[in-house]
C-alpha cells in the first residue's frame, strides 16, 4: 500500500541520514550527526479532534533516541555509540499551554562507551533534549540496538531501537488505511531538533525500568517519528 508521506510533507528536508559531507576540522567541540528515533503515548500525526481528546490524558510518555553516525561532543569521539532518553512528564508533551513541561528522566547510554564516552553522552543527550532530560533520576548502561531500515534513502520510517531488556521502540511507514478522520497533519513537532524527520506508526513503545514510577507497552498508534540531526556549536 502506499505510504501516505512523499518528499513534500518531510518536515525538515536535508540531506539525508548518510550526511555525505565531510565534519568540519576546526575548534568545535559539539560537532555531531547521525539518526534519531522518537515514540510517545499520543498521536503525533492526526487530526484536531483526535488531539484534543488526548491532551492532559495521555502523552505524557515518551522513549527518544540517538545514534551518533560521526562526530564528538565535548571533544570526546562518539563514532557509532547510542543514547536513549525515557521520559514521564506532568502532561502531554508538545502542549503548546506548557511550553515548559516538568518531567524526569532515565538515560540509557552505550554499554561499550568508556567511562569518558559515558559522560560525554550524557551531556549529548541532555543537550539535545533540554528541559526534558535535565532532571535525570537514573542512568543505565545496556547495549543499544539501532536499526533504520534502508537508511541510506533518507526517507525511511521503519525502525527498531532497544536499550537492552529496558526499552523498545518499533516503527514501521503510515499508510493510507492509518487515516481515520482524514484531516490529519503532523500536530506535534518532534522533542528534539532535527535537520529532517517523519512521522511514523508505533508498532511498539515500552520501558519496562526502574526510576519514573511506571512501567509501559504501549503500541498502535501514530506516535513516532524516525529523522537525522546534526549538533555543530
Amino acid at each position: 500500500m502506499k505510504t501516505l508521506f512523499a518528499a513534500a510533507t518531510v518536515l525538515c528536508l536535508s540531506t539525508s541520514f548518510a550526511f555525505s559531507a565531510k565534519l568540519p576540522t576546526n575548534n568545535v567541540r559539539n560537532n555531531a550527526f547521525g539518526q534519531y528515533v522518537e515514540a510517545r503515548t499520543a498521536d503525533v500525526y492526526t487530526g484536531p479532534c483526535f488531539a484534543n481528546s488526548e491532551i492532559g490524558l495521555a502523552g505524557d510518555l515518551a522513549v527518544m533516541g540517538w545514534k551518533i553516525e560521526k562526530g564528538q561532543f565535548d571533544g570526546v569521539q562518539l563514532d557509532g555509540l547510542s543514547v536513549m532518553g525515557v521520559i514521564h512528564a506532568e502532561g502531554t508533551l508538545g502542549d503548546y499551554a506548557r511550553p515548559e513541561m516538568p518531567a524526569k528522566a532515565v538515560l540509557i547510554i552505550d554499554e561499550s562507551a568508556n567511562a569518558e564516552q559515558r559522560l560525554a553522552l550524557k551531556g549529548f543527550a541532555q543537550k539535545m533534549g533540554g528541559g526534558l532530560l535535565s532532571d535525570v533520576v537514573r542512568v543505565e548502561y545496556r547495549a543499544i540496538g539501532f536499526n533504520i531500515a534502508d537508511n541510506a534513502s533518507g526517507h525511511s520510517t521503519a525502525a527498531v531501537m532497544t536499550g537492552g531488556e529496558l526499552a523498545k521502540v518499533e516503527t514501521r511507514p503510515l499508510s493510507e488505511r492509518d487515516q481515520i478522520c482524514h484531516n490529519e497533519a503532523v500536530w506535534y513537532q518532534p522533542l528534539t531538533k532535527l535537520t529532517h524527520a517523519m512521522p511514523a506508526y508505533t508498532m511498539t513503545n515500552g520501558y519496562s525500568g526502574q526510576g519514573l514510577g511506571t512501567n509501559w507497552k504501549y503500541s498502535g498508534n501514530r506516535g513516532s517519528f524516525v529523522g537525522a540531526f546534526q549538533l555543530q556549536d
